[in-house]
C-alpha cells in the first residue's frame, strides 16, 4: 500500500504537473493536473505521452474527478493515475474502482483504515474501470 498512498513532504516531485490547457500548448509534457470542470476528453488523443495525470479533487463532495478517471482508464490510459488533494479514506475504494493508483491526500490517513478500506468488499456487482470479476460473472462462468 506504501507505494500507491503519497504525501506531497514524502517524495521528490518526478514529473511536475501542468494544467490541461498548458499541457495541450506544451510538446514535452508528460504529467498534467485535471482540475474540476476540465474536460479529460481533450487528453484522449495524447495518452501516449503522459506519465502521469493528477485528478484534483479540491472538496470532497465534488466528485466529478471520478468520471475523469473513468474516461481516462477507459481510453486506454494506462500510466499513473493520482487522486490528489481531499481524499478521504471512505472514498478510496470508489476512486480504485474509477481507475485511480495512486492517492495523494491534503491530510493524513491512517493506514490500518487505508487497508480496511481496499479489502472491505471483497466482491463487486458491477464492472468499472478496475479489473475485478462482478459477482454475477463469478456465478455464471
Amino acid at each position: 500500500m506504501a507505494d500507491t498512498l503519497r504525501y506531497r513532504e514524502d517524495e521528490p516531485v518526478d514529473h511536475p504537473a501542468v494544467t490541461v490547457d498548458a499541457f495541450l500548448d506544451q510538446s514535452n509534457a508528460s504529467a498534467v493536473r485535471i482540475e474540476p470542470g476540465d474536460d479529460a476528453r481533450e487528453l484522449v488523443p495524447h495518452l501516449e505521452r503522459l506519465a502521469l495525470v493528477e485528478v484534483n479533487f479540491p472538496a470532497f463532495g465534488d466528485g466529478r474527478g471520478y468520471s475523469s478517471a473513468r474516461i481516462l482508464r477507459e481510453a486506454g490510459y494506462d500510466g499513473e493515475l493520482r487522486a490528489v488533494g481531499d481524499v478521504l479514506v471512505d472514498q478510496l475504494a470508489y476512486m480504485r474502482r474509477c481507475g485511480f493508483d495512486a492517492f495523494e491526500p491534503d491530510q493524513q490517513l491512517d493506514m490500518d483504515d487505508v487497508e480496511a478500506a481496499f479489502d472491505r468488499w471483497p466482491d463487486v456487482y458491477q464492472k468499472a474501470a478496475d479489473t475485478r470479476t462482478p459477482i454475477w460473472a463469478k456465478r455464471h462462468s
